[in-house]
């Protein structure tokens, strides 16, 4: 007897940490991350004067935590209407099914979810540098690194991840 998979009702891994209740564990898990990249971030660049570094933390890390999550949304929105309406904009089902469930299994699918990343790191960077630093480091120069290290290293890369991994 032949195996039959329902390939149409499993969700994309990406899209099941917006969704209850795996958006309470992201939302801690972004928080925790967040956290341990600012501390990071602020000890490399010396973030220390005239303040100590928790007064930086305590000040920026709500934002900084509240502005990327919406940075991967924005990412995650992008991929999600690709792989909703892929075929109205005329992707083949190999590309829909890449973004979807195996980014690894069409080249193109890899280079679309590497855009979704970084226009999600982007807003990251846009958000922290024009909204989460912006009273609270002076300096452009450090505002600026401090803003793109941040993006880098926070930037939504589950995005990779096969879902395949995660279900078959």
């Amino acid at each position: 007897m032949k195996e039959i998979k329902l390939r149409n009702i499993i969700f994309p891994i990406w899209l099941l940490l917006f969704f209850p209740p795996l958006i309470f564990i992201t939302l801690a898990g972004n928080f925790i991350i967040d956290s341990l990249v600012i501390l990071g971030c602020f000890k490399k660049f010396k973030l220390v004067n005239p303040k100590p570094i928790m007064y930086y933390y305590k000040k920026s890390i709500i934002k900084v935590w509240l502005f990327g999550f919406l940075a991967d949304f924005i990412g995650a929105t992008i991929l999600f209407v690709l792989g909703i309406l892929g075929d109205s904009f005329g992707l083949s089902y190999e590309l829909i099914n890449g973004i979807n469930y195996d980014p690894f299994s069409n080249p193109l699918a890899v280079i679309i979810i590497l855009i979704a990343i970084l226009i999600s790191g982007f807003f990251i960077f846009l958000f922290n540098y024009r909204i989460s630093f912006r009273e609270l480091v002076e300096d452009l120069s450090l505002r600026f690194k401090l803003s793109l290290t941040i993006a880098i290293i926070t930037m939504p890369w589950t995005f990779l991840l096969p879902t395949r991994w995660f279900y078959y």
